[in-house]
């Protein structure tokens, strides 16, 4: 089988994975299946370079905080601040400490030195601030929106003030229990005050919307979509928030749901900019619906990838990542008879596979579902095939 396969692997390179698609998509997504390995982050550097030399990409969106990721971008953009406290301070889930994501931000900022604005690379977390332990509070993103809006709109065009803001948002520890993932009754998502937050943060974002015209003059497009960046987290935590407090059977599709909606979200206003590489997980990018066993029982719903797509269309392109081992996490190589074993008997290191061809290579062949024997990675889904358009296969992800 792997002699049959052979002829749909090509070298890993910006150029090959074009091939794969009929247009150069406004959004290329290349999904990891493990996090944290900074073998699968190199790689992801290296093609995000040759997107940028050889495809005219300007931007790069990864699974992380989106709020943080503008620390990221005004580093990049401006040289603001150091890259230690970029590191420390504009990535979520512990992604700052990768010395992949390091040389990801230097790269990024050494090409922007002595560029015009124009031709610019540009950094984006597309992930809401958000942690499976729980989620942030409101604050930050609500009181952004309205400062923006109160330093440029009439006072009385304002739904509140930002007393009241202070007032209503209480302590933050209060929105960031750990307590409340697992036990609603801990969550304030459905307080009186946190209602009273909801109606408010929807009329600022509407004011921001009927005002645009005179706040993108009388600042710039680039501080509007900041705004509405603001705008977009500020209602997504309240909401957010609010199903947290719920009790039914379906909270947790909904949270996980909500999370996707935010995603998904965020990289659409990424896709009016311009042309971008997506990282985050294969979950997220996937055109398929995501499942995850939960302590409540197994959720299903469907990814930012699936619903970015259903908008897009063939403007977003899907590439996923296959890998063989991660020895040090205790993943072995993959049986022969699964996806992945298919792709490890092929002898290169690294490839990308073409999908159409693979699929007819295997005919009636039906590879068995690998079981991954490390919570923290997950293979393929071979009944994904057909809504993926194409693979990087990684055969040993190495420890660094």
């Amino acid at each position: 089988m792997a002699t049959d396969i052979k002829g749909t692997a090509h070298a890993v390179e910006a150029v090959a994975v074009m091939r794969l698609l009929p247009a150069r998509p406004r959004l290329l997504a290349l999904g990891e299946p493990t996090h944290g390995e900074d073998t699968l982050l190199d790689l992801r550097n290296e093609l995000f370079r040759q997107l940028v030399e050889q495809e005219g990409y300007r931007t790069i969106a990864i699974e992380s905080d989106c709020m943080r990721g503008l620390v990221v971008d005004d580093y990049v953009t401006s040289g603001r601040g150091s890259l230690d406290e970029v590191m420390e301070h504009g990535f979520s889930h512990g992604w700052g400490t990768s010395a992949a994501n390091r040389e990801l931000v230097r790269w990024m900022r050494a090409y922007n030195d002595g560029r015009p604005a124009s031709e610019r690379l540009r950094f984006c977390g597309f992930d809401g601030p958000l942690e499976i332990t729980g989620a942030a509070s409101p604050r930050q993103a609500l009181t952004a929106l309205h400062g923006y809006l109160a330093a440029r709109v009439d006072a009385e065009l304002l739904p509140c003030t930002g007393e009241t803001l202070d007032r209503l948002l209480g302590a933050d520890d209060r929105w960031t229990d750990p307590a409340a993932m697992t036990d609603p009754t801990r969550s304030v998502g459905q307080s009186a005050e946190a209602g009273q937050l909801r109606l408010l943060a929807d009329d600022l974002v509407t004011l921001l919307d009927a005002q645009a015209p005179h706040l993108i003059t009388a600042t710039s497009r680039e501080e509007w979509d900041r705004a509405r960046l603001y705008g977009r987290t500020a209602t997504g935590l309240l909401r957010y928030h609010y199903w947290m407090a719920d009790t039914s059977p379906a909270r947790m599709t909904r949270l996980c749901a909500l999370r996707d909606v935010m995603m998904a979200q965020n990289l659409l206003a990424v896709a009016a900019r311009g042309p971008a590489l997506l990282h985050a997980h294969n979950s997220h990018l996937q055109r398929e619906k995501s499942t995850m066993q939960m302590w409540q029982g197994p959720v299903e719903w469907w990814s930012a990838g699936a619903l970015v797509s259903a908008e897009l269309g063939e403007e977003y392109a899907f590439v996923a990542t296959a890998l063989g081992t991660i020895r040090h996490r205790g993943v072995g190589a993959p049986p022969s008879d699964t996806l992945e074993g298919l792709l490890y008997a092929l002898p290169e290191d690294r490839c990308v596979i073409d999908v159409p061809r693979l699929v007819t290579a295997l005919g009636d062949t039906r590879p068995a579902p690998r079981v991954s024997p490390w919570f923290g990675y997950s293979p393929l889904d071979p009944a994904h095939l057909a809504g993926t358009d194409g693979i990087v296969f990684v055969k040993d992800v190495l420890q660094t």
